[in-house]
């Protein structure tokens, strides 16, 4: 299912944008300010970010300028009561994809949705291509060279996420609680475990390599 995370201050807003996207078929879920989106990017991957402009602390501009530092295709759409020349302008700048001027009207708000995930070629097929390894998200498959890595459902997910955010740092912790679940009992002993296999299984990939980072915990470098 396709993942959007709006990020608004106002939260009758959020929770009315968040109904309807659910009610249209997608998987919504609503942060009141840049920091929490920050933390729930952390521990699930987004398909397209919904964002205010005039948030308390970080603002949208500071938060789309660091999802673009993070992520360089993930659809940022801005949802502003700004009308103005100089903040559409800022945006794209920044690298936001859409703008919608406040009050929103919620039929067109999910045309340009779906438009920006055909854009993005998410709705059709979610991969991730590193070098000769192919990772396809709806199909659950790792493919090195057009032949079939028998991975596991857990493992696939977390090559994915390591993938989605290159030399971006994931705690154990966060992987253990995303992973595993946070009602887990497994140590996290379990993460080093589940990364030991998945450096074996992805040795014949040229494109990457999964780094330890001593002290904090993994992340995924490219070659």
């Amino acid at each position: 299912m396709i993942r959007i995370l709006v990020v608004d201050d106002d939260a009758n807003l959020n929770r009315s944008v968040c109904t309807y996207l659910n009610d249209s078929g997608y998987q919504a879920k609503g942060c009141l300010s840049a920091d929490s989106a920050y933390d729930a990017m952390y521990g699930s991957l987004y398909d397209l970010i919904i964002s205010d402009i005039m948030m308390p602390g970080t603002d949208g501009f500071e938060f789309a300028g660091t999802v673009r530092g993070l992520n360089k295709t993930v659809p940022i759409l801005f949802m502003s009561a700004r009308d103005d020349l100089p903040a559409k302008q800022k945006g794209f700048d920044l690298g936001i994809d859409d703008y919608m001027v406040k009050p929103i009207d919620f039929s067109e708000l999910l045309m340009r949705v779906r438009a920006l995930l055909r854009r993005a070629n998410i709705e059709a097929s979610r991969r991730i291509t590193v070098g000769n390894l192919t990772l396809n998200a709806d199909a659950m498959t790792a493919e090195v060279d057009g032949a079939e890595v028998p991975v596991t459902t857990r493992e696939f997910n977390i090559l994915y996420k390591l993938l989605s955010y290159p030399n971006h740092t994931f705690s154990r912790s966060q992987l253990m609680d995303e992973f595993w679940g946070l009602e887990s009992d497994t140590s996290l002993r379990a993460v080093d475990v589940c990364i030991t296999k998945l450096r074996d299984k992805c040795s014949i990939c040229g494109g990457f390599e999964i780094k330890t980072v001593r002290g904090l915990g993994y992340k995924a470098v490219l070659k």
